[in-house]
């Protein structure tokens, strides 16, 4: 998959007007704003919406629903729109997230308002993978940087405006309007996209859908995606189910390969994962997904379990790390554009400053000032926005143009999974490291105790630490299980607090490696010119080779 040496004429969406490719681009931004508003809109919602509704032990599937729906639907969307053209499935996207959107803010129950967000994941998912997508067809490659970089400026926004806004609307009205809020602007985004989006199909030619290749896929994701929900959880990796899940997915993954392999028209053409480019691509995005989006889970808890910090405070924390993606993704944007397209170098400079800003989160301790944990988490957000465009656009310009739409949504797609391998992963270094320095610290006293007793269970729970509530709960059992129990509660408080410390200390250090790993991956990345012009290459879309 080599650039053509001559330049080739505007194609598709690349050869409209000016005025109207800003028109379509606005439209495009606003609806991918809209679905990435929605994954952190409901986080400050959710105590509300469990007090209302009950179903405490389903508290993570409101997430994890609309995650896992989201990461199955986009490769699908991807292949499915380089076939039969973009504004369909983009309209489909909206009119999903539309009811989707009016059947979660009716919920009566848990188990329909989970539905409800799988759904919302499904049409979130269409309209995320498509956006990418869509900026490929309005701009080539060499002026296609300052846009996707913007596109990922907004998915930081969004982190930024979310928590504040789910916050302000669940105290000023009710939770339900989180959903309801969404309306308006999703009707007015199907009539833009209908009255204004052009229509273009690539191909005027009879397709056959991959279904046995669609299924196999939902078959590999759907499992893989429970078990690390699961897994990483209070469930444990040596339950049973999550063992059984790991086992269908690879089993299925196999099956996938031979499917495609043989398929007319794969869903995933395995052609594009032999390119060079697209390989180490796809390798940096899914360990950087993994080292960074894994390990920023965790920084609330620091700042609330180490330095006793609210919950709102914590929020605000963060808001300066996501303003730093929002600079680094916009400025890396517009040197990718202006300075020559050097992806590479671009990357080695990236990554070169997440991985100073993860060692600096890893030398975190009970000392650290709110003044260092502001700058340290910025530094991170800035290489952490450095990053996010260049590897879309470098896969966007190795594959051929037929194939933009499945490249660029398998890329969004192999993000996502490094992140919900590195939240399952560091939990479980998290929990582990907890665990095991709290138990070689304990006082002498509990020492005998604790292992054997019900105090077990709360003592090696670092969510002790951030819930009065619980700490309640320990004191009173602790007075319960020993004479002087009340007087060793602050002092196995002040050791609950080190021992997540050093946990917490472990797991942004274990972000580095990963961060590292990345780093290196990244030398082997070959750099070729940005092309600028669409050029459509004669291949056999689908085929095993590219």
């Amino acid at each position: 998959m080599q650039t053509d040496p001559m330049p080739a004429a505007a194609v598709g969406l690349q050869a409209l007007p000016r005025a109207t490719k800003m028109k379509t681009l606005a439209g495009v931004l606003l609806a991918m704003f809209l679905a990435s508003l929605d994954q952190t809109i409901i986080g400050t919602a959710m105590p509300r919406i469990i007090a209302d509704l009950g179903g405490f032990s389903h508290y993570t599937w409101v997430a994890s629903a609309y995650i896992i729906a989201s990461a199955i639907i986009m490769p699908i969307t991807g292949r499915l729109t380089d076939m039969y053209g973009r504004k369909t499935f983009y309209i489909i996207g909206l009119l999903m997230f539309l009811f989707s959107s009016v059947a979660c803010g009716l919920s009566q129950t848990m188990t329909q308002l989970i539905i409800g967000r799988a759904a919302k994941g499904l049409g979130a998912g269409m309209m995320m993978a498509t956006g990418f997508a869509v900026i490929g067809d309005l701009f080539a490659p060499a002026e296609r940087g300052r846009y996707i970089g913007l596109g990922s400026g907004l998915f930081a926004l969004s982190s930024v405006i979310g928590p504040t806004l789910g916050g302000y609307i669940t105290d000023t009205f009710s939770w339900h309007w989180i959903f309801f809020i969404n309306i308006p602007f999703c009707l007015a985004l199907i009539v833009m996209f209908v009255l204004y989006f052009p229509h273009l199909r690539p191909q005027l030619r009879q397709h056959r859908i991959d279904v046995v290749g669609i299924l196999a896929m939902v078959l590999v994701i759907a499992p893989a995606m429970l078990a690390l929900s699961w897994g990483g959880g209070e469930a444990g990796w040596r339950q049973s189910p999550i063992r059984w899940l790991f086992a269908l997915s690879l089993l299925m993954f196999f099956c996938f390969l031979v499917i495609e392999y043989y398929s007319a028209e794969p869903i995933i053409p395995l052609g594009i994962f032999r390119d060079r480019i697209v390989a180490a691509s796809l390798g940096v995005t899914l360990l950087t997904g993994f080292g960074l989006f894994g390990s920023i889970v965790f920084i609330p808890l620091f700042l609330q379990g180490v330095m006793g910090a609210s919950a709102t405070v914590s929020g605000n924390f963060l808001t300066p790390m996501m303003l730093g993606v929002v600079f680094g993704s916009i400025v890396s944007g517009q040197l990718l554009s202006r300075a020559g397209g050097h992806y590479k170098l671009q990357g080695v400079a990236g990554l070169a400053i997440l991985a100073l800003g993860m060692f600096l989160l890893s030398r975190m301790n009970v000392a650290t000032t709110a003044g260092q944990t502001v700058l340290y988490i910025t530094i991170a957000g800035i290489g952490l926005g450095v990053t996010m465009p260049l590897y879309t656009i470098a896969v966007q310009n190795a594959v051929p143009y037929e194939l933009l739409g499945v490249a660029t949504s398998v890329t969004a797609f192999f993000r996502s999974l490094g992140g919900a391998f590195g939240l399952a992963v560091l939990g479980a270094v998290m929990h582990t490291r907890f665990s095991a320095h709290l138990m070689a610290h304990l006082p002498s006293d509990l020492g005998a105790l604790v292992p054997t007793s019900p105090l077990m269970g709360m003592v090696s729970n670092p969510q002790a630490l951030v819930h009065s509530e619980k700490q309640r709960l320990l004191k009173a059992a602790l007075a319960q299980a020993v004479p002087r129990g009340a007087e060793l509660f602050e002092p196995l408080l002040q050791l609950m607090r080190e021992a997540l410390q050093s946990a917490l200390s472990r797991v942004f250090f274990t972000g580095l490696l990963v961060i590292v790993a990345a780093f290196v991956v990244n030398l082997f990345l070959k750099e070729i010119p940005l092309r600028r012009q669409h050029a459509p290459v004669a291949t056999k879309a689908g085929a095993q080779g590219v």
